[in-house]
Formats: C-alpha cells, structure tokens, sequence
C-alpha cells in the first residue's frame, strides 16, 4: 500500500483526485492521511467525495474513509470496468473535475464507457466545461484517445444543477506529446455566457476586451453573447487563443462588485502575457497534462513557469509509474519552461 500525505506541496483536492486516477490504473492500494490539509475546510468536501465514489464504482474499489469531512482514505482498487455510469456532485461543486478522476482510467477500459455527472459546469475554482471541451480532450485526441462530450445544462454557483456526458473509447496506449512550437496562432475569439442577468454587463466586458484586444488578436466578428439557461445568475467570461496543434482557453467569472470592465481587463492582461510568452499550453493546461504524458511514457511541452499545482502533480505521478518529469526554463527566452517526461530504466 503506498502512504501519500495530502499535505505535501500544494495541499489540497488534487492531490486526492491524482492519486484516485493512479491507484485506478497501476491497482495499488492507496492510503491518504491529512487530506486537503492546506485548505481552510480540510477533509473531503461533496465535489472530491463524488471523485472518491466514482472511482470506486469504476475501480470496483474497496474503500474506508469515505464521508464528508474525512481527512483519512483507503482506497484499494481491483480492477477498471467499463460501463454507463452516472455521478451527482449534489452542490455546484465541480463535474470536470470528477470526470478527469475517472477519464484516463477508462482510457484503459476494455470497452466504451459513457460518464454522465451532474453539479457544477462552471465554476471558479475548476476548469469550465469549454475548457474540457476545448482544450484537454484535443490534447489527448492528439494523443490517440477518442473521447466526446456533451454540455447538457449548464450548472453555476451556487446550486449547481448541470450536467455533462462523456463517451470513452478505450486506448490503451498513448502517443508521446510533443508541444514545443505555438504554431499558425489563429484569430482569438471571446464568449460571454449570461443567465438571469442583464444582457448590457456582457456587452460592457466583450466592448472593454475588444478595446484591450482589437488592434492585434481579437475582432467583433470573433465575439458572441449567449443567454443560457440555468438555475443561478452568472457571468462567464471565456477567451480561446487557438492555434494549429491546440486550443487554450482562459475564463473569469463576474463577481458583485466587480465590474464589467475590470473582469475584462483580468482576462486581457492574462491573454497577452500568455500571448508574449509565446508557448503552445498554458499554465492550467500544463498541470493537466502531466497524467497522459506519463501514460505514453514519454513528452515534452512548453509553458510558462510551473505551478506549484504542476510540481505537486508531478512528484506524485513518480510515485507511481516509472517515469520522471524535468522542469527547465529555456535558455535565452526568460519566462519559458519546457516540462519533459522520460520513463526511468
């Protein structure tokens, strides 16, 4: 049984969702003490326990530990079944999240296997479902995975009541990831999803972003505002900086109190500073991808300076495959880090 404390670098819900994924693919028993220990609320919460039932029913586990508030798991897996599962967060906490849980460990499922989750779709503190959509799943479909997605409702803070599917093809093996060029960058495009709030907050960011974007990346034509249906009010700010190997997307969320304009200027001031560096996966992107390097055995991508989220990742992932991972800022381009994945002889 391998021992992971949950306080170790960043401390919190990722750690248990990357060691859940592992333990599913390698079949070693796992046991996890001081879970989400550097957060404020420690122990599991409702959106990292539907992660830990997920893949129990995936991984046929058997698991001690599994209540709200738990800062102790064990978890021993016994096996990946394919099949039609369906997952309720029951908050607005996050479905992406549970979703990667459990997406590379069907990977290697000896059949298609379809994921249904309700919750949360868009939250702050997760990748929204665009970015899923967009950028992760492209990223493993260069890969060799064949994975589709289905936005069905959209959920927000704070009731949540989304809800996603996923059909799972299973590829056993992966191909190497090599993202080292951003090549052909294409025209930015920028959405704005709305529900129970005025039109005009959405019209104010998409005119402030145009103001900050116009004269290099971003056109009105590339700019759309969506009325969605869903429990909650919210404002989504989503931004696509495309190119021809991947999509990355940023997002920012409406706050009250926070203006239009500042919500654009956050997410404007992020984009060129992703733009100048000039690197084909961006920070969130590069932690995600570290689980299907490590799969193929071998990768390398550029980014700007890791995580502490991407490190954390990293060494725990060396925990469980034979691989290991290098973090080395490019020479002569300050600001540029290539992440290489070797597997260990």
């Amino acid at each position: 049984m391998l021992h992971i404390d949950g306080t170790e670098g960043e401390g919190g819900g990722q750690v248990l969702r990357t060691a859940l994924t592992l333990s599913l693919l390698t079949g070693t028993p796992i046991h996890l003490d001081g879970i989400r220990g550097r957060r404020k609320n420690p122990g599991l919460q409702r959106q990292h326990l539907t992660c830990v039932q997920a893949a129990t029913a995936i991984g046929a586990a058997d698991v001690h530990g599994a209540a709200i508030g738990s800062t102790a798991l064990t978890f021993a897996p016994q096996g990946i079944r394919a099949g039609s599962y369906t997952f309720s967060v029951g908050t607005a906490g996050s479905t992406t999240l549970v979703l990667q849980t459990v997406l590379p460990a069907l990977l290697r499922a000896n059949a298609t296997s379809t994921v249904v989750i309700n919750g949360g779709t868009h939250n702050p503190m997760a990748p929204p479902f665009d970015f899923v959509q967009r950028a992760y799943a492209p990223a493993l479909q260069g890969m060799g995975a064949n994975i589709e997605l289905q936005l069905l409702r959209h959920g927000f803070y704070p009731v949540g009541g989304g809800m996603l599917s996923a059909t799972i093809e299973p590829a056993y093996q992966l191909r190497p990831l090599q993202l080292l060029e951003r090549r052909n960058p294409r025209p930015w495009r920028a959405r704005v999803l709305m529900s129970k709030l005025p039109t005009e907050i959405g019209e104010r960011e998409l005119d402030h972003l145009l103001s900050r974007l116009s004269r290099t990346h971003l056109s009105f034509d590339d700019t759309a505002l969506e009325r969605v249906d869903a429990e909650d009010p919210a404002n989504v700010l989503l931004l696509e900086l495309p190119h021809d190997t991947l999509c990355e997307v940023l997002c920012a969320f409406g706050e009250r109190g926070v203006p239009a304009e500042q919500l654009a200027d956050r997410i404007a001031t992020e984009a060129l500073m992703l733009g100048s560096a000039d690197v084909p996966v961006g920070p969130y992107l590069a932690d995600q991808l570290l689980v299907p390097m490590a799969l193929a055995g071998s990768g390398a991508f550029r980014s700007v300076r890791p995580t502490l989220h991407c490190t954390t990742n990293a060494r725990l992932i060396e925990r469980f495959l034979p691989v290991g991972f290098t973090f080395t800022e490019v020479a002569n381009r300050p600001g540029t880090w290539q992440v290489d994945c070797s597997t260990r002889s």
